[in-house]
Parts: structure tokens; sequence; C-alpha cells
């Protein structure tokens, strides 16, 4: 699967039964002819050994053979590199993970719940008294025809007519048409409130309980090393890489997460690891010069393109700078700047231009990576991983705009998880080594979470430090941030 997976990070197909078909031509036993399905279906136990036998012979086998076709593939397309030295040592560190699970304070759980439904309730009640009738508040139906009919608030917002759903049966009462009505009138406010907060209970308050194993009295999430092209590792059952971490009720949700009794958890976070990853790919001399000066790049970046001090800069300075300086990994053009920092096309457009000729490296670096990437067919990270991306040569604009962004995105994004796969690995190494009785549980992203005994932290500290660090040299420092506390949301 994870060889599939490093050769072809572009399919959806790695399990064993659709890699027979596509690879070898061979359909294997579908496991509902030994042990059927729906309510007939019977434990693999009460099935007779010699059908159970063919069938576990059949895979063993197929295993080998894909192997056999796979393994050469690895060498010729380059990745043997991240297929040895990051995917395989990684899935024993992910096993430990998964076996380890974490801790879920329940009354914490229920407590916030009982709060987030009398919000909603209230949320729920201010929009019957400002729409002037009770309705069912979930209905797109009754929504759309109290915004556009009764309230009028197309209007308010400049459109001739109401937006229509994509298929065009009915109004669109989407989060964006919402968001464009709430600066008009409070009810769309109250709608986006109330929905959040339902979904948030839905997901998370109502949904996580249920995944408490009842023998360890904790949370086990399954990561998935073959999820996303990029490289980066996912997690469901529960998905515990998606808690909103902005908001308070985010918050609030990652603090019912507990470590042992008496113990305390510890937070290592790479600190702006995809912007020191561009600095060392594109080899720019003045990003590089700001991180070892160990500068706000932020900062940094508006007093150069502005002109100014660093100390001159203000708060909306240092937005836009941080706007365009994440925008360019993700191949932001104008449009999406002018919509973000709330400046003309015309302003947006003259701010990219500056920030290139301040970087010229970075826009070197993104114009011969796109151009690399067309004349290959694929990008690549700094550990070799490829994403092929044969719409780069595309004739429509869309797709070979889509591919552009994608091929100057994944170098700095695969790399950041290259990296921190490496940094697992080194760690967990060293904690069997030297005896801790610490363990790693979570990487979210940029960020590992470990629980621990008091008396280990400032050893797991300097650990984590010196492995994250070191996992991957580059021309810049990395930094990595620590926290530690009784729940998560206090760790991080």
């Amino acid at each position: 699967m994870i060889a599939s997976f490093c050769v072809d990070p572009g399919s959806r197909i790695h399990n064993l039964d659709g890699l027979a078909l596509r690879r070898l031509g061979i359909k294997k036993i579908p496991t509902s002819d030994l042990i059927g399905s729906g309510r007939s279906q019977i434990s693999m136990r009460d099935v007779p050994v010699e059908k159970v036998c063919a069938y576990a012979c059949e895979d063993a086998d197929v295993t080998w053979r894909l192997r056999e076709d796979l393994e050469p593939e690895l060498e010729a397309k380059g990745v043997l590199r991240v297929f040895r030295e990051a995917e395989m040592p990684l899935l024993p560190v992910l096993l430990r993970m998964e076996a380890r699970g974490i801790r879920l304070d329940l009354d914490r759980v229920a407590a916030l719940r009982a709060q987030l439904e009398v919000r909603m309730q209230e949320a729920e009640r201010r929009v019957y008294e400002l729409a002037g009738e009770e309705f069912n508040v979930r209905s797109t139906a009754a929504l759309g025809r109290i915004l556009f009919e009764d309230l009028k608030l197309h209007q308010a917002a400049g459109r001739k007519q109401p937006r229509r759903t994509a298929k065009g049966t009915g109004h669109a009462t989407d989060e964006a048409t919402l968001e464009e009505l709430a600066p008009h009138h409070e009810l769309p406010r109250r709608v986006l409130e109330y929905r959040s907060l339902a979904k948030l209970i839905s997901t998370y308050l109502d949904a996580l309980p249920r995944y408490v194993n009842p023998a360890s009295g904790r949370v086990h999430t399954s990561f998935h090393q073959t999820g996303a092209a990029t490289g980066r590792l996912s997690s469901s059952d529960p998905n515990l890489q998606n808690i909103p971490i902005r908001s308070e009720e985010g918050r609030a949700i990652r603090a019912a997460f507990v470590p042992a009794e008496g113990w305390r958890f510890l937070s290592a976070d790479y600190s702006q690891i995809e912007l020191r990853l561009l600095a060392h790919l594109s080899g720019d001399a003045g990003l590089q010069e700001d991180f070892r000066a160990g500068r706000d790049v932020h900062t940094a970046t508006a007093a150069r393109i502005f002109g100014v001090e660093p100390a001159a800069v203000t708060p909306a300075l240092r937005s836009r700078a941080k706007a365009v300086n994440f925008g360019v990994i993700y191949g932001m053009g104008p449009q999406r700047l002018a919509r973000e920092t709330q400046v003309s096309l015309e302003e947006a457009r003259r701010f990219i231009d500056d920030y290139f000729a301040t970087y010229p490296g970075v826009k070197d670096y993104l114009d011969r990576t796109v151009a690399e990437g067309k004349e290959r067919g694929y990008v690549q990270t700094l550990l070799g991983r490829r994403r092929y991306l044969p719409d780069l040569a595309s004739t429509d604009p869309q797709r070979e705009a889509q591919a552009r962004n994608v091929a100057v995105n994944t170098p700095v994004q695969g790399t950041a998880a290259d990296l921190i796969k490496l940094a697992m690995i080194r760690v967990d190494a060293r904690l069997a080594r030297e005896g801790f009785e610490a363990a790693m549980l979570l990487q979210i992203h940029d960020e590992l979470l470990f629980e621990a005994p008091p008396g280990e932290l400032k050893r797991l500290e300097a650990l984590a430090r010196e492995e994250m660090a070191a996992a991957l040299p580059l021309d810049v420092p990395i930094v990595v941030d620590v926290g530690t506390g009784a729940n998560w949301s206090e760790a991080h």
C-alpha cells in the first residue's frame, strides 16, 4: 500500500484488491464470498478452514507479487529514499501512537455540550424574533424565503436578484451567501452562529464520546499515510486534525483532551516551517537573512516592501505582508489577496510586484519550479517525494492555473510533511533508547503532542527541540515552539 502511494500519489487505489486487479490483472476472492454481507454476514471463524486457507494464501501471494512489481518502480521513480527513510520506519511509530490513544474528559465534554446547546437555542430564538415568525432554521427553502422574499436582503447587498443554488432550484443560503448578507442584517449573522454551534455539537461533542474505548478509557484515532498527495498524514475515527483551533469553542473542545492522571501534556510545534522551507528552497538572500537574524518575518517583509523601519510597521501593514508571505506558497493571485486584505485590485497587484522585487530569489524559484514541473511532468520535495502534474501542459487555462498552484505549493508543503515524519522517527527512537515513560500521542500538521510525568518534562522538551530541529538540515534555523499544560488547549 505504501509503496503504491510513493510511486503513484495521485491515485486513490492503494488497497490490496484494487492493486491486484490494476497491476497484476488478478481478481481476488472477495471477503463477502466467505462471510456474506448484511444481516446474514457470519464471522470468519465460522468459515470452513479450506476456504479461509485459499483466501489467506491468495492475500500472501498477491502481496509478494506486488512487492516484486513495485520495488523496481520505487527505484526508477527516485522515491526509494522516501519509502525507506520516511514512510516504512514511521509505520511502527504510528502503530504505537494509535495503541496508546488519548484521554477524553467526558464530564467536560458534557458540560461544554450543555453550554453550546443553550447558546444555539438562544441564536434560534433570536432568528425567530428577527424573522417575525417561527420556522425550521435548517430548512434552506424556508430561510431563503425569509431572507430574499420577506426581507429582500439581496437588495441591501447590491444585487438585483438573489443568488440561486448550483442546481438553480432555489435561493442560495450557503455560508458564503450568508457572510455576504451579514453586514446588512442581524438575521444571517445569527443563522451563521446557529449553524456553527450545531456543527460543533454534532461533529465533536456528540461524536467524540462514542470513540472512547471502554477497555482503555481513551480515544484511538487511525492515522493514514496514503491519504494526501502532498504526503501529509491524515486521521480518522475520529479525525483529530480538523478541530478548529482559532475559535474559542474549538479551544474548549481541545481542553477536553487530558493526559494520564497526574501527568502533563507537552506540545512541540514547528514555527513558520513552510516559510523557512521557502527560504531554503528558493535560496533568497533577504528571506534567509530575516530568519537567520531571528526577525519577525512578517514585520521584516512589511518593512522591506514599504520601505519603513521595522518599528514603524503597523498591524495593518504586517497583516498584509503575512497574507502575501503565505499566499506566495499557495500561488495566490491579486484577486484573492485584494479580497483577503480588503485593498483594491490595483493595490494588491502592486503589492505582489513589490514583494517579488524585494525577494527576487522567491520569484525565480517559483518560475523555475513550474517550468521544471512542466518539463518533467512532476515536482518533488527535498526528500524526493514526487507529485505528478500532467495538467501543467493543459490547454485549458483553468486546469493549467490549478496545476501551477499545486506545483508551487507541493515542494514546500510536501517537504514539511517529510520533515515531521523524519522527526517523529527520531523522537520515537530516542524515547525508547533513553527509557522515557513519556509517549508521543498525536501529530497534527506541524505539531507533535506528548504526555509525560512532570519529572520528565524538561528532558522531553530538550529532546523534542533537538530531534525536530535536526531532522532535515536547512540553510535557515528551524525553530520549535514548546508548551505544556494540563490539557491540549493549555499546552498548545
